[in-house]
């Protein structure tokens, strides 16, 4: 049986600053897009996560590297700005 970790023991960043988060959608359900089922358009939905994406990049130490939105998840590519840390 395999254990789980604490993100305390997971993340080193004497190993890398670099870190690739997925965020994805639960029980079908569409970010953004045309959800296939029901035809309503959750486009609009885009902008929204594009927006605080950058606006959470701004108030947290972290650098967004790269980031795509999906129709039904997220990817990031993120850096932790150590020196930013330091001093706040």
């Amino acid at each position: 049986m395999i254990m789980t970790r604490s993100r305390k023991s997971q993340i080193s960043l004497e190993a890398t600053p670099y870190y690739h988060c997925v965020s994805r959608c639960v029980r079908r359900a569409f970010l953004c897009g045309i959800d296939a089922l029901t035809r309503i358009s959750y486009e609009h939905r885009r902008q929204w996560v594009e927006d605080r994406r950058l606006w959470l990049g701004e108030i947290f130490a972290i650098d967004i590297c790269a980031y795509a939105v999906m129709s039904n998840h997220v990817h990031v590519v993120l850096h932790i700005n150590v020196l930013q840390q330091k001093t706040l």
